[in-house]
């Protein structure tokens, strides 16, 4: 035990006297006191150590982190005007430093820069892909005007070469604004105008009392961009929705709906056997909520479309989306998703799905067809 006690005494004095600075030994100056070295300095001295600071050290104030002090003394008030007219004086009066070798137009002062050569690997692939168009295509573009170029380009889609009025006049098959060409300056142009989506004039009441009587005429229900729906109109048209047997598109866009309101659908949702598109994008319904109504699709066999984007929370969270993913696989019948997705493997997963859905329903139409197909040929054969 003391040997090793020894051992490791020593190894931590050989380690403090080993450390050095610029090659010179800092162990003589660990019992220095600081405060008795400051005190053995002159005001001239310690006005010089005070200069050597660190101008990014946060913890001096602005005032002391410059090492420039103005020891003259203030001639009167400042005058602002004065002062920049003496500083645009004295940068006049002050001659410009000589170059050391003058310029002269046309030559190159110090060493040009000469690019390194081209991989033969790449030149040989420009050279594969150069295409030899024929000498009548060629003297067709040789000759060709700017603005035939300029046309040329909007059809092949170059919309990069050209500004936002060449390509419109391009395709209303106008001609060129004057001074708009490749070697024309491009302006800023007035933004077009568009106008406002007019208001939606749905009677709200009215269409309530259609879900609740299953009117057979009401097919499509938007009530999109309508404000201050109360709860109670909803509760009501929840109510006529779960035994509506007509209904196939509700479109509740925008309207205010928060997660109790979207509950109350969720439970309706599962009830309903005839909507095929359900949009409820832009409103006020959180994460949670959203897996509660994907949830609910799969209590009905006729659901197609869902949307749900833009609401209260724009990231759902890795939970949520993977639980969007496991319901979404679930549904045979669902075959649009209107909801954003941030990982990759959840927006694959629910893809693939989808396109699986449409691929069976295709392939069950087409059977369905050539049964009918065959069913009527053989309904001719019997007749004759």
């Amino acid at each position: 035990m003391s040997t090793t006690s020894s051992t490791t005494t020593t190894t931590k004095t050989v380690t403090a006297t080993n450390q050095k600075l610029y090659g010179k030994d800092l162990s003589e100056y660990e019992n220095l006191d600081v405060d008795q070295l400051l005190a053995q300095l002159s005001p001239e001295e310690i006005s010089l150590l005070a200069k050597e600071v660190d101008p990014d050290d946060n913890f001096l104030p602005p005032s002391q982190r410059c090492s420039y002090t103005c020891e003259k003394e203030a001639t009167g008030p400042l005058d602002r005007k004065k002062l920049i007219e003496h500083i645009n004086k004295q940068a006049l009066e002050t001659p410009d430093v000589p170059e050391l070798k003058p310029y002269v137009p046309g030559t190159i002062r110090g060493k040009k820069w000469i690019p390194p050569p081209q991989p033969v690997r790449e030149r040989e692939a420009e050279e594969q892909i150069a295409i030899d168009l024929g000498d009548e295509y060629e003297n067709a573009l040789t000759e060709a005007s700017q603005e035939e170029i300029i046309d040329l380009a909007a059809i092949l889609g170059f919309h990069s070469m050209m500004n936002q009025d060449q390509y419109h006049a391009s395709l209303l098959n106008k001609g060129q604004p004057v001074g708009l060409g490749w070697d024309g300056i491009t302006k800023a142009s007035q933004p077009k105008a568009f106008p406002a989506d007019p208001p939606n004039t749905t009677d709200v009441d009215a269409t309530i009392r259609q879900v609740k009587d299953d009117d057979h005429q009401l097919v499509d229900l938007n009530w999109n961009n309508i404000k201050n729906i109360s709860d109670e109109k909803f509760d009501q048209l929840f109510e006529g929705l779960g035994m509506n047997t007509h209904l196939e598109t509700l479109s509740l866009s925008n309207v205010g709906m928060t997660d109790g309101v979207a509950l109350k659908l969720a439970d309706v949702l599962e009830q309903n056997n005839t909507l095929r598109v359900v949009n409820v994008e832009t409103n006020f319904i959180s994460p949670p909520v959203i897996v509660r109504l994907i949830k609910s699709l799969l209590g009905t066999k006729t659901m197609e479309e869902f949307r749900a984007s833009n609401q209260r929370s724009q990231v759902l969270g890795n939970k949520i989306e993977m639980e969007i993913t496991t319901l979404v696989e679930q549904n045979p019948t669902l075959l649009r998703l209107g909801l954003h997705l941030e990982y990759n493997d959840a927006r694959h997963r629910v893809a693939m799905h989808l396109q699986r859905n449409i691929d069976r329903i295709r392939k069950d139409l087409n059977l369905r067809l050539q049964f009918r197909f065959f069913n009527n040929l053989c309904r001719k054969s019997l007749i004759k």
